[in-house]
């Protein structure tokens, strides 16, 4: 059994294969079925360790971007793509999958369509309420189409399309057996709010933070992934804030969470401020309430999309960053946290919208069709 897996080069792509990936082989070990040879095809490692863990081989492929646009750099861009498709037939007639995952962006499409001319089965998964480019046109020739929104179903052949959510590690999925915190030393009573910004941070967040920390670190401990870019500038700019502060403590700036200081630290959160990539279905597995600040001009308006669709279950608030100040951000803040009612009541939401068993009915579906396809 052989399973090619294919997605852009960012981790809202990545992580969900490692989680698919992970179930495939646990799929595998208790039916007793041939041990599954996994490839990664993209055009980027993006965490080489991840790979290495789950016995994934990486590929590497060559794309252009496809734009909706006019550009210059179309010209270029088309050629490495067609350059792509003939690579990407070469090594899958090499590997001969018995089929090919896809999760979107533009490094799958030369592979998607490899696999489409090599008459490979394929199935894709959409992460975003509205689908990317690269979907769209797979969704055309796709044996099966997996979305993590229920409003996405419209966009694909019913006959084809199932909604599952979105596939999550095993391991960012249960805070009951989070790793106990010994690095924060948080305070046992004093409510805990987890700002994730991303890896690069975000700005305007940052910025709405650091000129209201007094009045946050008055009633809360403030745990602030800043992001490695902002990280020395953040803590500077907050030391000088609260360098009088009795509460200074309480504010704990840091630049990265790896994946067991971040169970650990949502383990504890009563609530937690990000913005609407696919962190959004971590917060929904963590069962805890959030207020979600989508970036203005995602491509395609999809992360505001995303997380309104996900606030309309009422696990959320939306605030868009039009609207984003110091005031309205503390108003949102209080108004989940000054009522623990309507905090629980949150967090019980975020449980119903989680889908925890994506990955797992995401492998059972490529295992099916692996097997059929032998």
């Amino acid at each position: 059994m052989k399973i090619v897996f294919t997605g852009g080069g960012s981790g809202g792509h990545f992580y969900p294969i490692i989680a698919v990936a992970e179930e495939v082989r646990e799929i595998a070990k208790e039916e007793k079925l041939v041990e599954a040879k996994l490839y990664f095809l993209s055009t980027t490692k993006y965490n080489e360790r991840a790979l290495f863990d789950q016995g994934i081989e990486f590929v590497p492929v060559t794309a252009g971007k496809l734009r909706r646009y006019f550009s210059i750099k179309n010209i270029p861009d088309i050629l490495k793509t067609f350059w792509g498709v003939l690579r990407a037939i070469w090594t899958l007639y090499k590997i001969y999958p018995d089929v090919v995952f896809g999760k979107g962006g533009h490094p799958s499409f030369p592979v998607l369509v490899a696999a489409r001319l090599l008459r490979i089965p394929i199935m894709i998964h959409e992460s975003d309420t509205v689908p990317g480019r690269v979907n769209r046109i797979a969704s055309k020739f796709a044996t099966r189409i997996a979305v993590s929104y229920p409003e996405t179903a419209k966009y694909f052949d019913s006959k084809k399309v199932a909604y599952v959510g979105n596939p999550i590690r095993k391991s960012m999925v249960n805070l009951d057996n989070a790793p106990t915190d010994t690095f924060l030393k948080l305070e046992p009573d004093v409510p805990v709010i987890l700002i994730l910004g991303g890896s690069q941070g975000a700005e305007k967040i940052n910025d709405a933070i650091m000129q209201m920390l007094p009045q946050l670190v008055s009633k809360y401990q403030v745990i602030h992934q800043t992001g490695k870019l902002h990280f020395d500038s953040l803590q500077s700019r907050a030391g000088v804030i609260l360098e009088s502060n009795d509460n200074k403590n309480r504010y704990k700036p840091l630049s990265y969470l790896n994946e067991k200081a971040l169970v650990s630290v949502a383990s504890k959160s009563s609530l937690i401020i990000s913005r609407a990539g696919s962190t959004i279905f971590e917060i929904a597995a963590w069962g805890v309430a959030s207020i979600i600040v989508p970036i203005a001009d995602s491509n395609g308006d999809h992360q505001r999309r995303n997380a309104f669709s996900y606030a309309r279950s009422g696990a959320a608030i939306v605030v868009e960053e039009k609207n984003l100040s110091p005031n309205i951000l503390l108003a949102e803040i209080e108004r989940v946290l000054g009522d623990r009612s309507v905090m629980i009541q949150m967090g019980e939401k975020a449980h119903q919208f989680a889908r925890p068993d994506a990955a797992h009915k995401i492998a059972q579906e490529l295992i099916h069709i692996s097997l059929e396809h032998e």
